[in-house]
């Protein structure tokens, strides 16, 4: 079998990384009028309990200063963050800067999935649309699906500033979980491919990527700062919205770069 020519190669990574730029800037922005309408609304009403609960507080600190020494009841406002007036970016620029961030998170994302794709399809004999959308699969359930039932997202007023660090690292630990179990999934796959039993095939793939979360959970420590007085319906309303955040961006990903890639194929036929 003769061996393609580098040029080739290269012109076809670049063809692959200039569709996933594409495809990353249309799933990200997308995704950011999923969380401006969905998540935004439970994120103020988020920072409003956080406002509310950090004001009687403020307010009894600087009462018993004010009489002694002006600077500290300056110095009495509570530590974290800005959310309103006082903010560095007002709510009104965070909301509008949600688009940016999410466009811009969605081009990286796309040349990081793009060259996925490229190595991917040495593996496999799937057609490039089907292709794209089994990787965006497996790259939602790796980097947002398993880390997100073992820690999910927070709004604003949850969570001690004081553990964000330790927080970050076990999410992290948890997004290479995730990456380990599809890993394990499509070893145990490629590793029956000779079982002419497509269920089988299939059982195999499920329990390799469940038997490695279910260790993973089991051995990553838990993580619940949500205290008792915030609401249970705004909790999981901001998780809802923000799982169905990233499920637009990986969903909306892999169609886009499945439609782009299929609208190339039909292009060179004719």
């Amino acid at each position: 079998m003769p061996l393609k020519p580098l040029t080739t190669i290269t012109e076809t990574f670049k063809t692959l990384l200039l569709r996933g730029l594409l495809a990353g800037l249309i799933a990200g922005l997308l995704a950011g009028a999923v969380a401006f309408t969905l998540g935004e609304p439970h994120v103020q009403s988020a920072i409003v309990l956080e406002e509310s609960a950090a004001a009687p507080e403020t307010d009894h600190h600087a009462s018993e200063a004010a009489p002694h020494d002006t600077e500290a009841a300056e110095s009495a406002e509570p530590e974290g963050h800005a959310h309103g007036d006082d903010a560095l970016v007002s709510r009104t620029g965070q909301r509008f800067g949600l688009f940016l961030a999410t466009g811009l998170a969605g081009l990286a994302l796309g040349a990081i999935f793009a060259v996925v794709v490229h190595y991917a399809r040495r593996f496999t004999t799937m057609a490039g649309p089907l292709l794209a959308i089994v990787v965006a699969g497996c790259g939602w359930l790796a980097i947002e699906a398993v880390p997100f039932f073992k820690y999910p997202a927070n709004p604003p007023a949850v969570g001690d500033p004081e553990t964000i660090n330790e927080r970050t690292l076990l999410w992290l630990a948890s997004v290479i979980l995730g990456l380990v179990a599809v890993a394990a999934a499509v070893y145990a796959g490629r590793a029956l491919r000779n079982q002419q039993l497509v269920t089988a095939r299939v059982i195999a793939r499920v329990a390799a990527f469940l038997v490695v979360v279910a260790i993973g959970y089991i051995t990553l420590p838990g993580i619940d700062e949500v205290g008792e007085d915030f609401p249970a319906t705004l909790l999981w309303q901001f998780r809802i919205s923000s799982l169905a955040t990233q499920a637009s961006l990986w969903l909306a990903l892999g169609l886009a770069f499945a439609f782009l890639t299929e609208r190339a194929a039909r292009r060179t036929i004719r």
